[in-house]
């Protein structure tokens, strides 16, 4: 499983690059202190005509969004951001890799009224593989059901992609992880299917795509946007409806969607068996169409053009 930080060169820090380790904030920022930071994970994939990011005027959007929500506005326009991101990925040399931007709450005030505190924003970028694993993708991935359950709607927004969010993301992942699994499944608090710790969960039965229902538990995820539009394309029966727990054992195949996790099939939840305990058609349909589409083997689906913008000069090692 990857789990190591990869270091890069550069980074972008409110408006120039500066070196890895100089992109710094002092301990007392607001960031730190209380989580007070947004973020968005963007991937840029080889492709026959070079590096290209993947949907990223809509990732950088949902950052705009989720900014927004916490009154924490940029300062730079989504097309400054744009083009930070490419010549981030350019400067640093990369044809694939993994990218982060970042807007946060510096140092300044002492409590919970953010005024005084500047905002920062920040872009790294580095090379990430599989998140899951390398064999993940192919083998699929173990899973259970976790005992901590996501926040109930109207605590905190998640709709926002907020660092502060993922505390609890990360109590679901260490709990499976130490139970010998990979990966936790959420329940919001009314006992149904959430996402995963950093995912979205689709799952097949009887030939219908299933996955949960926003509400307000649960992160519209771009890949998982992009799943359904690839899904309809193919003629696969979509539905969006609440998933009881006891579903997941039922499944003729279940899989988890992400920019990190792609599309990474599940081979069974809480040790029983998904299926025939491997990833199924569907599942299989659905990545490799999904993984000619962002490395540019194969258009977009109608109405979904744009989703890969090149950097603006080839990458050649």
């Amino acid at each position: 499983m990857s789990t190591q930080m990869m270091e890069a060169e550069w980074i972008w820090q409110d408006g120039e690059f500066v070196r890895w380790h100089d992109a710094k904030l002092h301990v007392l920022s607001l960031a730190v202190q209380f989580g007070s930071s947004v973020f968005e994970g963007i991937r840029c994939y080889e492709t026959p005509d070079g590096p290209a990011v993947f949907r990223l005027r809509d990732h950088l959007e949902r950052l705009y969004d989720s900014a927004r929500i916490f009154r924490m506005q940029p300062t730079q326009t989504i097309d400054e951001l744009t083009d930070a991101c490419l010549e981030a990925v350019e400067r640093n040399g990369l044809t694939e890799c993994y990218i982060r931007p970042m807007v946060l709450r510096g140092y300044g005030a002492a409590g919970m009224n953010p005024v005084g505190s500047p905002v920062h924003t920040f872009i790294p970028c580095w090379p990430w593989g599989a998140y899951l694993g390398a064999e993940a993708l192919e083998q699929g991935v173990d899973v259970c059901v976790s005992s901590w359950q996501r926040a109930e709607p109207n605590t905190f927004p998640i709709a926002a992609k907020a660092a502060g969010n993922y505390n609890n993301a990360q109590l679901i992942k260490m709990e499976a992880v130490a139970n010998g699994f990979a990966e936790g499944i959420a329940l919001n608090t009314h006992g149904l299917v959430s996402e995963g710790s950093g995912q979205n969960l689709f799952m097949v039965r009887r030939g219908v795509l299933i996955t949960p229902v926003l509400d307000g538990s649960n992160l519209n995820g771009i890949t998982r946007d992009s799943v359904l539009a690839l899904a309809r394309e193919m003629g696969i029966p979509t539905r969006e409806q609440p998933v009881p727990r006891e579903t997941l054992y039922n499944a003729d195949e279940l899989f988890l969607t992400g920019t990190a996790s792609e599309v990474t099939p599940v081979r069974s939840v809480d040790r029983i068996a998904v299926g025939a305990g491997k990833a199924g058609p569907i599942t299989r349909a659905l990545q490799q169409r999904f993984m000619d589409v962002v490395h540019g083997r194969a258009p977009a689906p109608a109405g979904s053009e744009g989703w890969l913008t090149p950097t603006r000069t080839p990458v050649t090692r």
